[in-house]
């Protein structure tokens, strides 16, 4: 029955993308490597926040061989905003490999594209059906929710042997519009068959053939394994000031926010003598301390709450602890990770950068 139910969507599912797709860049001129780059940004990312950066990024880096040969800081600020940062690092290293092994041209065949960093199943296949028109399924979490859905599917879609069926499926019924019908399965998911809170169920083309529907479980499908709980840590962030520059650190090159720039900060919430002491400790001879807004930040396993604090310095640092860059170039020249945001702002309210005597 569900390969029935999989083969009569087809045309119907067509018939409804060619009329309510999106209008977005990647689309209008889906050449492989503006296919790659929206693929990579769009992982855990809303099409909404990526346009700008995707818009960005073409501008600045225009094809494989200009992301192969690029700086590590030009990538980073780029992305910086877009989180996830391995993404990028990891799109350099493929364009790197395809520039050195394939000329330049990204491979049409999903197998060798999983071969390159940052490359899976979803992606590959994305690639491979949407640049190339290559049968092959590309299945994510919209896809995984429409036909979980459709075939009343209690499976948990967060085991991989769920999505390892469901690509199997819709691989015997995939249609000679490939990339088409990958994009058709993911929009329906996007703006129909929604993650979060009721489905639009009356505008759905497929709503004569979906069992959920038909069985009132909208609410129960899909089924998905409850998420880790996420470690939260407190940190204490440094405004730190000095004749019109800033106090930034470089975050080690593995691990979290890898080679992104940050404010000095210190483990814990610490109060205004703490943090006094804590700058007295780094060699700093601060004026008063000002107390900023407490600010929050959520990984994906992780959760930062940040107090903060700005000290305009009356001497020089004794201790040369960090980089001190014009407050002006802040934007321009270093990638600050976004967790950062309401520092930068605070930062970028300040008019007189000059020590308070």
């Amino acid at each position: 029955m569900d390969a029935v139910r999989l083969q009569a969507m087809v045309s119907p599912l067509l018939d409804w993308y060619d009329q309510n797709a999106r209008v977005l860049p990647w689309r209008s001129q889906p050449t492989p490597y503006r296919v790659l780059v929206s693929e990579i940004m769009l992982q855990q990312t809303r099409v909404d926040a990526v346009k700008p950066y995707f818009a960005r990024f073409m501008e600045a880096l225009p094809n494989l061989e200009s992301l192969a040969a690029a700086q590590e800081q030009t990538l980073l600020k780029l992305w910086e905003g877009l989180g996830y940062y391995n993404r990028v690092r990891n799109l350099q290293k493929a364009a790197q490999i395809v520039v050195r092994d394939y000329g330049g041209t990204l491979p049409r065949d999903p197998e060798k594209l999983k071969q390159l960093p940052g490359i899976g199943d979803y992606c590959a296949g994305s690639i491979s059906s949407i640049a190339y028109n290559v049968p092959c399924p590309a299945v994510d979490g919209n896809v995984l929710r429409v036909i979980t859905r459709l075939t009343g599917d209690f499976s948990d879609i967060a085991a991989p042997a769920t999505k390892k069926a469901i690509t199997q499926q819709l691989r015997q019924i995939i249609p000679s519009r490939a990339g088409d019908f990958n994009q058709a399965l993911m929009e329906l998911g996007a703006l129909v068959c929604l993650p979060n809170g009721a489905p639009l169920c009356d505008q759905c083309p497929l709503k004569g053939l979906c069992t959920a529907r038909e069985k009132g479980l909208i609410h129960q499908i899909p089924v998905k394994s409850p998420k880790v709980a996420r470690k939260r840590e407190e940190k204490t962030v440094f405004l730190l000031l000095f004749q019109g520059t800033v106090a930034l650190v470089q975050r080690p090159e593995k691990g979290l926010l890898a080679g992104l720039w940050e404010f000095p900060s210190s483990p814990g919430k610490l109060k205004k003598t703490e943090a006094a002491d804590w700058l007295l400790q780094q060699g700093m001879a601060p004026g008063a301390l000002e107390k900023l807004p407490a600010a929050r930040h959520i990984f994906t396993h992780l959760e930062w709450l940040m107090t903060g604090y700005l000290a305009r310095l009356k001497e020089p640092p004794a201790k040369n602890v960090f980089c001190w860059a014009p407050v002006d170039k802040l934007r321009e020249e270093y990638p600050i990770p976004s967790a950062y945001q309401c520092y930068r702002q605070r930062l970028e309210e300040e008019k007189e950068m000059t020590p308070h005597g």
